[in-house]
């Protein structure tokens, strides 16, 4: 049996795709995942290291990884009209170049918050520490991501949504990419299509069973927002759109790269599907 380390956030959408291989549903004699449960921006920079085998990434880090890891087509999350929000005190007025507090330098909404806020000054901090930052007036904004875009404090507003920077930018109507997996090349082929296999079948697994699922992760502690807002946070975020990726995603992934690009945070425009897995090699050696 190869051990594997496998890095993941412990935010509800997360644990629920991981569970359903940690609570033994799915598993494989010939792979054990070591689980690593870090803040996204912690698997960001782990992932430029190199450090973990498998690991959850946000897409806008991707293509400075590009040559060492692949992309996995599961365990994905993106936004249809909603995602991550620029948030203040109902009684501020931003400046060009407010204070604001960002979860982390590589998240997908860092990158697009900078394109669409060059002025602004950037302090990162704990994305669970944002909220508490604004309303104490240490920084003028925060964007907020995870379960703090359900539940913050009545006496903070959305200034804008990262949604509509997304569709300004990106100009057609795409899907919001912030999640994804991305598993180490060095790993012998064969391991690598078994490693995506079992992970995209953890994830149909956790949605076929996501009252159970649900009750269980709430039951052990494992979740930082009641049932309520764990039902509403899992349809934004590990839903059927989260078992592989879809035409359009790959488009969205795509025009994420594009834009990168364009505003020189990339050296090279990269074509998604060159990123991911040949998964066709397991056909071949069969046959």
């Amino acid at each position: 049996m190869r051990t594997l380390s496998l890095g993941h956030s412990p935010d509800a959408d997360d644990l629920f795709m991981y569970y359903a291989i940690a609570f033994g549903w799915v598993s494989n004699p010939k792979i054990y995942f070591q689980s690593c449960a870090l803040d996204i921006e912690t698997l960001n920079i782990k992932a430029l290291k190199g450090e973990l085998d498998i690991s959850a990434i946000s897409f806008g880090v991707y293509p400075l990884v590009a040559q060492e890891q692949c992309l996995l087509r599961t365990g994905v999350s993106f936004g249809e009209g909603y995602g991550p929000k620029l948030i203040k005190l109902k009684s501020k007025n931003l400046k060009k170049n407010f204070k604001v507090a960002l979860s982390g330098a590589h998240t997908t909404n860092a990158m697009l918050f900078k394109i669409a806020y060059p002025q602004a000054r950037i302090v990162y901090k704990n994305f669970l520490e944002i909220e508490n930052a604004v309303l104490s007036g240490e920084v003028d904004a925060g964007v907020l991501i995870h379960e703090s875009i359900l539940t913050f404090d009545e006496r903070l507003e959305t200034e804008r949504e990262i949604w509509d920077i997304w569709r300004e930018l990106n100009k057609q109507d795409l899907p919001l990419p912030l999640g994804g997996m991305c598993i180490r090349r060095s790993l012998p082929l064969s391991i690598a299509i078994l490693c995506e296999e079992m992970l995209t079948k953890a994830v149909e697994v956790a949605l076929e069973n996501k009252p159970l699922l649900s009750k269980m992760l709430q039951e052990r502690n494992l979740i930082r927002v009641d049932s309520k807002h764990l039902e509403t946070y899992l349809n934004l975020y590990a839903n059927k759109d989260s078992i592989s990726l879809s035409k359009k995603q790959l488009e969205a992934i795509n025009a994420l790269f594009r834009i990168g690009f364009d505003y020189k945070i990339y050296s090279q425009i990269l074509e998604v599907r060159d990123c991911l897995i040949p998964t066709e090699y397991k056909d071949f050696r069969n046959s």
